[in-house]
């Protein structure tokens, strides 16, 4: 007889769980695709990193996207092309540059948040209200662990 061992259950779960959370990166997705000007998810990143940390330099930026420094400074000359971020000198080290938001950059993020909430809101609307407690649970508690761990 062929018994399952904690192992065998644990990648059975994260079979099913990265197959439930295909559903919930595709809505994700989608909401991005409808944002003007269209970017990549990478893009996507770098702003909302710029969003997050105001003056960023950009080794940080590129650590917080998971991009080498070329890559991260010819993701920003887009975005800066693109109006939507501005590189700034630092007030206190001049041979350092802070990127921040333009105003349109702000307006994008902020609508594509907007947008990804009312369509999360949408399906949640749709589920059990048991169900939507037990999601929010196990994603607060996943959200947990995975900024716990150094990978």
């Amino acid at each position: 007889m062929d018994r399952a061992g904690p192992e065998d259950a644990l990648a059975a779960m994260a079979h099913d769980v990265a197959s439930a959370a295909t559903a919930l990166v595709d809505l994700w997705e989608r909401t991005a695709h409808a944002a003007s000007p269209r970017l990549s998810s990478l893009q996507l990143r770098a702003l909302t990193a710029a969003r997050l940390s105001p003056g960023i330099n950009l080794t940080r930026l590129a650590e917080e996207v998971g991009a080498g420094a070329p890559a991260a400074s010819r993701l920003c000359d887009r975005l800066e092309a693109a109006g939507l971020l501005r590189r700034r000198r630092n007030e206190d080290d001049r041979r350092e540059v802070g990127l921040v938001l333009t105003t349109h950059g702000h307006e994008m993020v902020n609508g594509l948040q907007e947008r990804r909430r009312r369509a999360l809101q949408e399906v949640l609307g749709d589920m059990p209200s048991a169900h939507r407690r037990h999601l929010l649970e196990g994603l607060r508690s996943f959200a947990e662990v995975t900024e716990t761990r150094d990978d």
